[in-house]
């Protein structure tokens, strides 16, 4: 049974007390599919914590789940370009190579193969239940759910528990999924003995950014702010992007989402608070605040941008960086399916 949001929060706020403590003990696992290049709600929801996680000691593994990208499509676009997009914006980010380790599902054969024995573990009917696959589907416009998308949970499953992570940023849509992992890695200890641990979901304390259509910030509705963006595309991007007709400017979420959002923006960028931003413009009106974000934007992600530039321009480099995290989780790997194998007794001499 998944436990309650509150109850999930609860127990984030006691797995930062002890990654603070201790955080040599901990390897967590997070990453993106490669449809496109990143933008500001995927730094800010999950890449600022990786940083911060970085920092901290521990392990960081970065997964590039080029796998996954037909998992809600029937074309899968330019992976390999996908791919190295997201690779120059996470090492321009910040993303050290030195201390985090940048691998791509394909690259990992062990990985992939866990997900047989993991489905061993998981009814059809729990998958069918699960509200993210359903909600997944259902952006996507799909009405015949596939069955990578069925299993795309223990797939997800399989990406967390073959390097043994035991903590996953995640937003609070992606907790079932986390939820799945630990049943999954709980039935696999009881029929085979302890291997793998319980993860648990680390949540983001970054508010969920609109796009500026006001609806979800998606890459395929060309409503988001890309990293990779100029100072002009980015002014072009915010200026068309949507408000509302009251002049004077509140910080409201509730009744004002959109005007909200942006304010959270400019906020996330200037370390500052959204409702003293909305005082400061007042009766600026939507110009003004949307100038005010766009300024914040373009400030914060200047030095991300410049460095992008300057790693794009090296692309032995990039290519380096893939081939020994390829290397390092292929390491991981192996050893655990050896492990698994030899828990299920299917070694043979």
């Amino acid at each position: 049974m998944t436990e309650s949001y509150e109850a999930s929060l609860t127990r984030s706020e006691d797995l930062e007390k002890r990654l603070a403590e201790h955080p040599e003990q901990f390897r967590m696992l997070t990453g993106d599919r490669p449809t496109g290049a990143l933008h500001v709600g995927h730094y800010f929801g999950s890449i600022a914590n990786r940083l911060r996680l970085q920092d901290s000691g521990a392990d960081i593994m970065v997964l590039v789940a080029d796998y996954q990208v037909i998992t809600d499509r029937e074309v899968a676009g330019d992976i390999a370009g996908n791919t190295r997009n997201l690779l120059l914006d996470g090492l321009a980010a910040g993303i050290d190579p030195e201390r985090s380790t940048i691998f791509a599902h394909s690259a990992v054969p062990a990985l992939n193969q866990l997900l047989l024995p993991f489905l061993s573990l998981v009814s059809v009917a729990e998958l069918q239940r699960n509200p993210t696959v359903k909600d997944e589907a259902a952006t996507a416009g799909i009405t015949s759910i596939s069955g990578l998308m069925l299993t795309y949970p223990v797939h997800q499953a399989a990406d967390i528990l073959f390097c043994k992570g035991n903590v996953v940023p995640v937003g609070k849509d992606q907790l079932p999924h986390i939820e799945q992992t630990r049943v999954v890695a709980r039935r696999f200890n009881e029929r085979y003995g302890q291997t793998f641990p319980e993860p648990e979901a680390l949540l983001s304390a970054t508010p969920l950014l609109l796009g500026t259509d006001g609806t979800k910030m998606s890459k395929s509705k060309g409503n988001v702010v890309e990293l990779r963006m100029s100072a002009d595309e980015t002014a072009k991007q915010v200026k068309g992007a949507k408000t509302d007709s009251d002049r004077h400017i509140t910080y409201d979420p509730v009744n004002r989402p959109e005007v909200s959002n942006l304010l959270t923006l400019a906020a996330l960028c200037e370390g500052g608070d959204p409702a003293v931003i909305a005082e400061e413009i007042g009766d600026g009106g939507g110009g003004a605040l949307k100038k005010r974000v766009t300024e914040a934007l373009n400030t914060f992600f200047a030095p991300l941008r410049e460095r992008r530039a300057e790693l794009a321009a090296d692309p032995s480099y990039v290519d380096g960086v893939l081939a020994a995290g390829n290397a390092r989780a292929n390491e991981i790997a192996d050893a655990t399916l050896a492990e698994v194998r030899e828990r299920m007794g299917t070694v043979r001499v």
